[in-house]
């Protein structure tokens, strides 16, 4: 029987929670340890079909603190780490500025589609990683392959946008191109997916999806004005290239039409209200939806 553990590294979206700059009543509670809420990190999800070694998808600027608070990442021995393999699924700040703090003359091999890869050459400190110790393996899309022996995965194209920082005036939104990726874990008879970014949910994905056995899925922002509504941003969900939970064309909606075993939200800002107890955590709660969080695992067991 295969059983695969998946570890929540972060669960917040890019900033973390608190986010170093901002006030809002989330971010507040984050820094009180009396309000319960615990600061989370930036998103990354760690995978195991062994439980010894591990894939990292997403590989945020908080890895070496998510490392740190999980005893099964650490070194064991002089220079060691049970990482053996990277998988970015888009090109976005909290995704890929990790990659730097695996520079240390580690082995690795990192896995990224052909225009996630062309995003890390174009930027040369990106060449710190060593090419004799980090193989670079270009993924086509919906081609199953290994990044660890004893798990098959497959990324496939989900609605987004190439990177705030790649962006120009032929900016085109809800494209779905090998810039913005879903990965689709083949378990036996077991489905999982893990999409940390998505700007809506054609009918395709939609059937990928169904009868999935676990998906951990963008929950950015609970409404789509809610930074503007909050006063600290100017972009509405969709803008940024994340389909809000609420509202028409929500995923709350979208995923509760699904048989899906479980539900997961990840990726969540730090505005979102469904960090904390209230109408809008119940209601994603009430649709057998969960809210993700630092730490929390998974375990996904299937007959081959």
């Amino acid at each position: 029987m295969a059983q695969v553990r998946f570890l929540v590294l972060g669960a917040a979206a890019g900033g973390g929670l608190p986010q170093w700059n901002c006030g809002c009543p989330n971010c507040r509670a984050a820094r009180d340890p009396a309000s319960g809420l615990k600061p989370q990190t930036q998103s990354s999800l760690a995978v195991s079909p062994d439980g010894e070694r591990w894939v990292v998808f997403n590989a945020s600027p908080d890895i070496r603190t998510q490392i740190e608070r999980n005893a099964c990442l650490h070194p064991r021995a002089l220079r060691d780490s049970p990482i053996r393999s990277v998988v970015v699924t888009n090109g976005d700040i909290d995704h890929i500025t990790g990659l730097l703090t695996l520079r240390e003359k580690q082995s690795f091999t990192l896995h990224a589609t052909a225009a996630l890869m062309e995003t890390l050459g174009q930027n040369p400190v990106f060449q710190v990683l060593d090419p004799a110790l980090v193989q670079q393996r270009t993924v086509g899309l919906d081609m199953p392959f290994s990044p660890l022996d004893g798990l098959e995965i497959r990324l496939f194209a989900v609605p987004g946008k190439v990177p705030l920082y790649l962006e120009g005036a032929d900016l085109k939104l809800g494209q779905e191109t090998d810039d913005t990726v879903g990965v689709e874990f083949l378990i036996g008879d077991k489905r999982a997916y893990y999409i940390p970014g998505c700007g809506s949910m054609p009918a395709t994905l939609a059937q990928r999806l169904e009868n999935a056995d676990l998906v951990f899925f963008d929950g950015t922002v609970f409404e789509d004005d809610e930074m503007i509504v909050a006063g600290v941003g100017s972009k509405t969900g969709r803008r940024m290239g994340h389909m809000p939970i609420h509202g028409e064309g929500g995923s709350l909606a979208a995923l509760s039409a699904l048989s899906i075993g479980r539900k997961v939200y990840v990726h969540i800002n730090n505005t979102n209200p469904i960090w904390r107890a209230g109408p809008e955590r119940d209601q994603v709660e009430a649709q057998g939806f969960e809210v993700g969080h630092d730490g929390m695992e998974v375990t996904l067991a299937a007959h081959s």
